[in-house]
């Protein structure tokens, strides 16, 4: 080739080669035995040129080789490098990556309970940890060239969002910021932003799956394409892909009307041979159980495979249900490697804890290779399944959907039992952003030539709707950042008040809501010019028709006004006439559906009971239950007593009487017949209308005669134009406030917060007072809580396990909340202390109330929850493992979380404890040592 060409050009694509050799990226290309794909390529030359990046691109394409450039640049160029995930086992996952690479010597760790080599020029991070450091000035950010921020789209997290918010905000203009998002359909919007607030960012995204995925449903013993015909694979193509028609007849079929012997509107029994043939046909149609599954999933090549549960119990019994039918998926070889491998990373673990974790039936499903994977387990148990996994040795994982948030456990296919999951609300159906982000961990790179997602057949399922999840990658990034009383303080204090205000407004948040105020703002710009148009319209040559208009408005309200009081005075009247009915008066409805006569059975009173029938639950005053002339027993509302009612006649209503027989409610609408059917009713007379005697509408009627308008030829096709005008200008300042009510709302919640600080002499204008800068040390959901906990002395005295049990308050949330069971608590110092804290927090929310600091806005201080406190206080006592368990009614998992959490808070409260008495700062450091044992302190780091 090279042959072909000229001097010149033979020059010249040597210079080229020779640049390229000469550039960082050719150097970091060596490192891997894989050609770098082309999003990788040209987000690295990006970074080498000096700009900020965001790489969005679908799970497993290989982002994160981007932020791994940013490591190398740093270390190249001398400087520093934060990598920063949104969780700690991907924090530790990412760790012993970049130490196989680069040694221990030149990486670190930081999360919220392991501190490794912090010095280092790499530190792998959480990102609070980035934004707690930021906040303090740590000295840690002196030569800070770069800070990856993995999984950015966290910041959608309505919990933690706000942080990856305050960390993009607040860094040194000269670090490089490297985002690697999932896929999202609002990148370039989300890009820039990052454009506005970091400077110089290049937008990079990446639709295209390194894997092609194909997507079946698994019904009976028949696996089907859920599309006739794919190929788009994985988004390399735009060909139209169309439902597989033998589903859309299964869906058919399985959801058609099933034979009911008492459905006698076909007229004649179903022949038994059609019943026959339809038994044959849904004979093959059934959700398949989960051994069998995983047994049809192997039978076809496609393990290994992760199957996604919406329950925690789910998982857990879908692993029993695979051991009780015999499944096995490894060989005598691959077993004796699980068990050494289990045994060597639980070693640490004494037995008696084995036996209360469940080892031994976890160890039995592991050599099998099958693995259950939730937040209920054991952090050191959960790890192992992931080793497992990623070895081949387990196969089959069962788990929730928190395994699909960035934990790198590839599979060949991914199965979803459901397409319906709760969400801490109700049963909710996924989303397509759901769906892609679980889905995506089908295809192993390097590994698999395609990766398949399945979805059990369910009854009722809609192929169509489950076409509509796969084709459709819409994942919009919305900011859920909001100010809290920490931020304020921290802000207030590097910035002033003013400062902080304007750094706020430069938010996603706003930029977001200030993006959607564009096209209101069109609107209004449109409306104003048609406004204009208006108004030449109804230009009158005999005087100001806009005076004119205003007076015809106000006449016309004024006449609307008490043409409505008259219509209440009316229903009024009727509500009470109606009051005043019995069972046997005989009425005359006068208006609706059952016009005519009619014998109340029962006055239908709002509450309680009347004449002893009970009385109708409702909102809206009296609702009758009469008998109409025509034998119909019906309930009566309001809008049938337009006017009011009196009785005509009075009838006995027999004892015997039952409003279920036809033939009971003949013989009564027969005697109401004969009894009133000659009586005719009483013609309600109108009564004279109150505009007649009205001051104002004379005093407007007169002012319109003498205007010079009333007198112009045109008058009324003026009016139109006025009308039209009136109509806009009203629509104007609608969206006018719809954007006043978008701009600037995080300032005005910022404002709102400065303003409860200052009444609680946390802040003093621009100055933080100490209170306020032990509120700056606190960070958390209930930071004020724990800062007026602190200033009000209510933990002073409290030993290192009480001060557990009040500090678990802080943090823990019961996953489904029972309101009518009070949590068991201790008793004691601890009880009366956490009684205090439950008052404080009373005076809190009410004060918020005052100031308009809304929890429904995400901001403000939920009521701490007491549900922890036993279980905190009984585990920092020294109490055994299995009675601690036991008593608490909680997965190990969860109890393992909790406790790192309340570590956290008692690290803030040592941290954060006035100096002049150190009593609470000592015991919530000996409370931390209480809680740091057994298998709180295992860790697979460090």
């Amino acid at each position: 080739m090279t042959d072909d060409l000229t001097p010149a050009e033979a020059y010249a694509a040597a210079r080229r080669r020779a640049a390229e050799e000469a550039t960082a990226l050719h150097a970091f290309r060596a490192l891997y035995d894989f050609e770098l794909d082309p999003f990788q390529i040209e987000a690295c030359r990006a970074l080498e040129t000096g700009k900020g990046v965001l790489v969005a691109a679908p799970t497993g394409s290989g982002k994160t080789i981007v932020g791994e450039f940013a490591v190398h640049l740093a270390l190249e160029q001398g400087r520093k490098c934060f990598y920063t995930t949104p969780i700690k086992a991907l924090s530790n996952q990412k760790y012993t990556d970049l130490v196989k690479r680069y040694g221990p010597g030149k990486v670190g760790l930081l999360t919220g309970d392991n501190s490794v080599n912090s010095d280092a020029p790499v530190v792998v991070m959480t990102t609070e940890v980035l934004r707690n450091m930021l906040y303090a000035g740590s000295q840690s950010l002196r030569g800070l060239g770069y800070v990856v921020m993995d999984e950015v789209h966290y910041l959608s997290d309505r919990f933690r969002g706000a942080v990856w918010e305050e960390v993009i905000i607040h860094l040194p203009e000269s670090v490089t910021l490297v985002s690697l998002s999932a896929t999202v359909s609002n990148a370039e919007e989300f890009g820039d932003w990052l454009d506005t607030v970091r400077g110089d960012t290049e937008v990079i995204v990446s639709e295209s799956r390194p894997v092609p995925l194909w997507q079946h449903v698994l019904a009976g013993r028949r696996i089907y394409d859920l599309f006739e015909e794919e190929t788009d694979h994985g988004g390399r193509g735009v060909a139209r892909r169309e439902v597989n028609p033998d589903l859309v007849r299964l869906a058919r079929m399985e959801n058609s009307r099933t034979y009911n012997p008492r459905d006698r509107r076909r007229g004649k029994m179903v022949r038994e041979a059609d019943r026959e043939r339809e038994r044959r046909q849904r004979s093959r149609i059934w959700t398949p159980g989960r051994p069998e599954v995983i047994d049809r999933l192997d039978a076809e090549g496609l393990l290994p495979a992760i199957t996604f549960i919406f329950s925690r119990a789910g998982c857990e019994a879908a692993v029993q249900q695979c051991l009780h039918a015999g499944l096995r998926l490894n060989d005598e070889d691959a077993r004796a490697r699980v068990r050494e491998i289990v045994e060597e990373r639980t070693a640490s673990i004494p037995t008696e804890d084995l036996n209360v974790l469940g080892y031994y039936e976890w160890l039995e499903a592991l050599e099998r290779g099958i693995a259950a994977h939730h937040a209920g387990m054991l952090p050191t148990f959960k790890e192992v399944v992931e080793e497992l996994f990623v070895r081949g040795l387990v196969k089959a994982v069962f788990a929730t959907e928190t395994l699909a948030l960035g934990i790198n456990m590839p599979a060949r296919s991914v199965v979803l039992e459901k397409l319906v999951k709760w969400n801490g609300e109700q049963h909710a159906d996924i989303t397509p952003g759901e769906y892609t982000q679980l889905t995506g961990r089908a295809g192993r790179r390097g590994i698999d030539v395609e990766g398949h997602a399945v979805v059990l057949w369910q009854r009722g399922m809609d192929p169509g709707h489950l076409a509509g999840l796969a084709g459709t990658r819409t994942y919009p990034l919305r900011s859920s950042f909001k100010p809290s009383y920490n931020m304020a303080v921290n802000l207030v204090d590097q910035f002033g008040r003013h400062r902080s205000r304007e750094l706020l407004e430069t938010s996603f948040a706003q930029f977001q809501a200030d993006r959607s105020v564009v096209g209101i703002s069109r609107q209004v710009q449109r409306n104003e010019e048609g406004l204009e148009g208006y108004r030449e319209g109804m230009t009158c040559h005999l005087g100001d028709f806009e005076e004119y208009a205003r007076l015809r408005r106000e006449l016309k309200d004024r006449e609307n006004e008490l043409a409505k009081q008259g219509a209440a005075q009316r229903r009024a009247a009727a509500a009470v006439s109606l009051e005043r009915l019995k069972p046997g008066d005989v009425i005359h409805v006068p208006t609706g559906k059952f016009a005519g006569l009619a014998l109340v059975l029962d006055p239908g009173l709002p509450a309680g009971r009347s004449n002893g029938h009970r009385g109708f639950d409702h909102q809206d005053g009296p609702r009758p239950l009469v008998l109409t002339a025509e034998r119909q027993v019906k309930r009566l509302a309001s809008m049938d007593f337009p006017v009011p009612v009196e009785p005509l006649e009075r009838m006995r209503i027999p004892r015997s009487f039952n409003p279920r027989s036809p033939q009971s409610r003949r013989d009564l609408a027969s005697a109401l017949r004969t009894k009133a059917g000659h009586i005719a009713p009483e013609r309600h007379r109108k009564q004279r209308s109150a505009a007649v005697d009205d001051r104002e509408i004379a005093r407007l009627r007169t002012e319109l005669r003498a205007h010079p308008c009333h007198g112009c030829d045109e008058r009324e096709d003026h009016a139109r134009w006025a009308e039209r005008y009136h109509r806009l200008q009203r629509d104007t300042r609608q969206l006018e406030r719809r954007i006043e009510g978008r701009t600037n709302t995080i300032a005005r919640t910022f404002d709102r917060i400065v303003a409860l600080l200052t009444e609680l002499d946390y802040l003093r204008g621009d100055e933080v007072t100490e209170h306020g800068k032990r509120l700056a040390r606190l960070y958390g959901e209930l930071d004020l809580l724990a800062s007026e906990c602190l200033r009000e002395g209510v933990w002073e005295g409290l030993n290192p396990a009480e001060l557990a049990a009040c500090a678990s308050a802080l943090v823990y949330e019961a996953r489904q909340s029972d309101d009518a069971v009070a949590p068991k608590v201790p008793t004691g110092r601890s009880k009366a202390a956490l009684g205090e804290m439950v008052r404080i927090w009373g005076r809190l929310d009410a004060l918020e109330e005052d100031f308009r600091v809304k929890q429904a806005e995400g901001v403000g201080q939920r009521e701490p929850d007491l549900g922890f406190a036993w279980a905190a206080h009984q585990w920092a006592s020294g109490k055994g493992l299995d009675e601690v368990l036991r008593e608490a009614e909680m997965p190990a998992g969860d109890f393992v979380r909790w406790c790192k959490q309340v570590i956290d808070v008692l690290g803030q409260i040592a941290a954060a404890a006035p100096r002049e008495d150190g009593t609470v700062a000592k015991s919530a450091r000996k409370a931390v040592d209480g809680l740091l044992r057994g298998v709180v302190a295992y860790s697979s780091v460090g």
